[in-house]
């Protein structure tokens, strides 16, 4: 069984109300929501919140909300993988793959959601996970000392040509596919097991402040413009 959980607590501060706050006319979460249902990667398609205002929102985009999320898991410190295991205990599955997909992912694609899934099967992997490039060598990175002066991070690549650094990447807050067994496990995302799943730049924003919001909306209305969610 494939299963999508879509964590939405109702707690957030920094943007109060974010995650069924209106983006481009419609609550964020119901962009998550409508790729996860128009990929046909899922049998179910769940968002797991502790309430319900949200809850009420995400039943009318389509998301079943099976369960209510207990308050013990609906705090600023628990993890997106306790989430996820939750909802797998909840719906009683053990095998099969799950999809955690943030509710404040406006940009999620159906072809990443389906690409994701291709990952994970052909890598043989635990998790495929979104991620995009750093837009400069991280390995250039620049830290502010005790008495106020620039110092490199890693002063041994002082004068390493661009082209020849790795090239590095993060998170990019969108897709976490995984084994049911991995995510009842509480496996770590990021340790040698997780297959990539590569974004462009222009498709990831996360929205933690007010000005990552009016960021998010400015880039969503020139994708839109440009036919990028279909």
């Amino acid at each position: 069984m494939k299963i999508a959980v879509i964590p939405a607590r109702g707690g957030s501060k920094r943007i109060p109300r974010k995650n069924i706050k209106s983006f481009h006319g419609k609550p964020i979460i119901a962009y998550p929501i409508e790729a996860a249902l128009k990929s046909g990667c899922f049998e179910q398609v769940i968002v797991s919140t502790d309430d319900p205002e949200i809850a009420e929102v995400a039943k009318g985009y389509g998301a079943d909300v099976p369960f209510i999320r207990t308050p013990e898991l609906a705090d600023d410190i628990t993890g997106t993988n306790a989430v996820v295991a939750d909802a797998i205990r909840q719906i009683g599955i053990n095998t099969g793959e799950a999809c955690c997909i943030y509710a404040t992912a406006p940009f999620v694609t159906v072809e990443a959601i389906v690409k994701g899934l291709e990952t994970l099967k052909d890598s043989n992997s635990e998790f495929a996970v979104t991620v995009t490039s750093f837009p400069f060598p991280i390995q250039r990175a620049t830290a502010v000392n005790a008495n106020g002066m620039l110092e490199l991070n890693e002063s041994e690549h002082r004068m390493t040509r661009s082209q020849d650094l790795p090239e590095m990447f993060h998170d990019a807050g969108q897709i976490y596919w995984g084994t049911v067994e991995a995510f009842l496990q509480d496996k770590p995302l990021f340790s040698g097991t997780t297959a990539p799943i590569v974004l462009p730049r222009h498709f990831v924003q996360d929205i933690d402040t007010r000005e990552d919001w009016v960021r998010a909306e400015a880039m969503y209305e020139v994708l839109h413009s440009q036919g990028a969610f279909k």
